[in-house]
């Protein structure tokens, strides 16, 4: 702790309103009683490929509004909340639809009736589709479909050991994460019809589990028996960078058998490999960088170094109109702080293997009474592990506040103690709650709700006719860019296909980047 002090005191308030976030958004387009949207993306929305703010992630149904870069969390959700506006106005033409607001997704058709993002006709659109297909043959369409909230986060003058070091702090520590902002404790029945699990019913259409947190970021969530082999290490770039290397360039047995393409020249897959790209390793945080057109994100880290990480264990908060409350933005921000500043020992094979542990267990059971978690070869309560990080928050939310001439950090963190100390107030049992006590036990009738509900605030909120023309202008660029893309491919997309996914593309010198491309 007094480590932790005279790290944060070497920080000038001028460093610390240095700090940038920026958030991505997800989720599901369905109709006005709930059902999956088949529609293609809203034209008036513009170019998924190329727009800033709005586009498309696995599914042409599953909607992602990014946000720029803020020095504020109440600037972040703002313009997020602009997005979300222009979005519904778009989304209530013609077909009528919102946005679910529950990370887990509404009922969904069989597999193969789940389109997939469509971006044009350009090599770097189709590759985009291809990767989703692959995606859909490795892990199924309805995986695919779950949403949330990652949130980006930076400050200027850390180094990539500075980076892998909050990382490695971030991962021993996000249980706590999940504990307070989880909100997905129940599913519809169909998106597990046909898969092994441990759920109980809660009536005709919900499976839940009674003291889950997350299910999806528990064993039915972003989760690979194929990736389970990678024990990818955090202890320093290189070391990350050999690790998914590996998993880019080695063959994987049962993705050779799907094939690149099938018998009729269809393509199944970008590649045969463990990951066919860099964006399939599922993790709880992601070392990033801005990469060039065409670029390799692994090549962009080596070359570069990291830039900010990329914080993706967050679910969709359902009882706020945009996903994420302000509060939840500045303790993000303080258990960031706390990563970096820490003590942050090397990860070993074994502390790996016990962080999967401990995220299950936390997804599935987070407000279970005298739950253990496993620390450094021990047994810990949750709630005293959870207890004894807070209470480390605090001279960072001093720092924050202070140099931000507020109180929001205190108060946030204050709000954190609270619902730690009582979990029945948490997200998760509020919506375990409501869904039991208000929709007879249907998950389906509570996200419906709140969908609609959430559609009508939004709606109701004034917009600027600056802003309306801002993002019309936005959508007509978007379109003009992404005809310029078409127009001025100039090879095969096999030999797009292989250049992309050469190996080549990965080492740390620069090579000769893909004219006219953007990354898949």
């Amino acid at each position: 702790m007094n480590k932790l002090r005279s790290r944060l005191e070497a920080l000038t308030a001028d460093r610390l309103r240095s700090i940038s976030r920026g958030i991505e958004k997800e989720s599901l387009r369905v109709n006005a009683d709930g059902g999956f949207a088949r529609t293609p993306h809203p034209a008036a929305l513009g170019a998924p490929l190329t727009h800033p703010h709005i586009t498309t992630d696995f599914s042409e149904s599953q909607v992602e509004l990014v946000t720029g870069v803020h020095a504020s969390v109440e600037s972040c959700l703002e313009e997020l909340q602009q997005i979300h506006q222009v979005t519904y106005q778009a989304l209530t033409q013609g077909a009528d639809e919102m946005l679910w607001v529950s990370s887990m997704p509404c009922a969904l058709p069989p597999d193969e009736v789940i389109p997939l993002g469509f971006y044009g006709s350009s090599n770097v659109a189709r590759a985009k589709s291809v990767y989703r297909m692959g995606l859909g043959h490795r892990y199924g369409r309805r995986m695919q479909t779950i949403s949330g909230i990652h949130y980006n986060w930076s400050m200027p003058g850390l180094s990539s050991d500075d980076y892998f070091s909050l990382i490695r702090n971030f991962r021993r520590h996000a249980f706590l994460l999940l504990v307070l902002f989880g909100a997905s404790p129940a599913v519809c029945s169909s998106f597990v019809d046909g898969r092994p699990h441990e759920l109980k019913a809660l009536s005709q259409d919900t499976m839940y589990l009674p003291h889950a947190t997350s299910l999806r970021m528990g064993r039915l969530g972003y989760q690979s028996e194929a990736q389970a082999s990678l024990a990818v290490s955090y202890n320093s770039l290189e070391g990350y960078g050999a690790s998914l290397e590996g998993a880019l360039t080695k063959p994987y047995p049962a993705y050779e058998a799907i094939g690149v393409r099938n018998p009729g020249g269809d393509y199944n897959q970008l590649a045969t490999t463990l990951l066919q790209i860099e964006n399939e390793f599922y993790g709880t945080i992601r070392p990033k960088r801005v990469i060039f057109p065409g670029e390799r994100p692994l090549h962009a880290l080596r070359e570069r170094g990291v830039q900010y990480v990329e914080v993706r264990l967050m679910d969709l908060d359902p009882f706020v109109p945009i996903g994420i409350q302000a509060d939840t933005g500045r303790l993000l921000d303080m258990f960031l702080l706390h990563a970096l500043l820490s003590d942050s020992p090397p990860d070993t094979p074994q502390e790996i293997a016990a962080l999967g542990r401990n995220q299950h267990r936390t997804a599935a059971r987070g407000r279970e009474p005298g739950l253990m978690l496993e620390r450094d070869g021990a047994e810990v309560s949750l709630q005293d592990w959870g207890a004894e990080l807070l209470s480390q928050f605090d001279p960072i939310a001093g720092a924050l506040d202070a140099a931000q001439r507020g109180s929001a950090y205190a108060e946030a963190l204050k709000a954190a103690v609270a619902a730690l100390k009582e979990p029945e107030s948490l997200p998760s049992a509020r919506v375990l709650r409501s869904i039991t006590d208000e929709f007879g036990g249907s998950f389906m009738d509570f996200a419906k709700q709140r969908s609609a509900q959430t559609r009508a605030d939004l709606l109701a909120l004034p917009i600027t006719p600056e802003l309306q023309e801002r993002f019309s202008r936005l959508a007509a660029e978007s379109v003009e860019a992404r005809q310029r893309i078409e127009a001025a491919d100039s090879m095969t997309f096999e030999q797009y296909r292989q250049a992309y996914t050469s190996a080549d593309r990965l080492g740390l010198r620069a090579g000769a980047l893909m004219q006219n491309a953007e990354s898949v």
